[in-house]
């Protein structure tokens, strides 16, 4: 029987161990140690390794997930490292603010096909003019890989689709890679990944 994202991220946060590790993404730390801080936000957050990283390093950081069980380990992690951070409980199309953020960091950020393009769309309607989105997820290429995404080739990402779903970008750097992973017990050997850095049209 199909269990509903939030039963199954809920299952899956509920282990003791962090799943992705408590280390932030190598991309994500890459790109956000090049700027000064500000505000942040990091949808689809899991269990908190970005979020408490970034406010470790003085961001503003405002989080959210489907997940319960993500933000109690998030919590966790906060308190562990001494850091506040803004984690909210909610679905990607039910999240608003007024808030605009300096920064969108969108880390294996995979939500279901039917609703993705307007998931990014409406994400993006929180970034500052000339913001900058961070962005890594599984690409088309990892279906077939044991090392962690989707079973779902809808899901997995194309260049194309890339740049249909984030139209309000100009890409600084978009491209398609093989990279090593070692993020916790599920995100572990070679993956295909597509990375960008792209900020909001002025």
């Amino acid at each position: 029987m199909k269990k509903y994202p939030a039963e199954f991220w809920n299952e899956r946060f509920g282990k003791k161990e962090y799943i992705y590790g408590t280390q932030p993404n190598k991309f994500f730390k890459q790109q956000i140690d090049k700027l000064i801080p500000g505000s942040i936000l990091l949808p689809a957050e899991g269990e908190g390794r970005n979020a408490i990283y970034a406010a470790s390093k003085g961001w503003n950081v405002t989080a959210f997930d489907i997940s319960d069980n993500g933000r109690k380990k998030a919590d966790r992690l906060s308190m562990k490292y001494n850091v506040a951070i803004d984690y909210k409980v909610i679905g990607v199309l039910d999240f608003k603010t007024n808030q605009k953020f300096d920064v969108i960091g969108l880390s294996y950020a995979h939500f279901p096909a039917e609703i993705r393009k307007q998931a990014h769309q409406h994400l993006i309607k929180f970034l500052k003019p000339d913001g900058i989105v961070v962005f890594e997820a599984f690409a088309k290429a990892q279906l077939d890989k044991d090392s962690g995404g989707p079973k779902n080739e809808a899901m997995l990402f194309s260049i194309e689709e890339i740049k249909t779903e984030f139209s309000q970008l100009d890409f600084k750097l978009l491209k398609e890679e093989t990279i090593e992973l070692s993020e916790g017990n599920h995100h572990v050997g070679k993956a295909d990944v597509i990375r960008f850095i792209g900020t909001a049209k002025s």
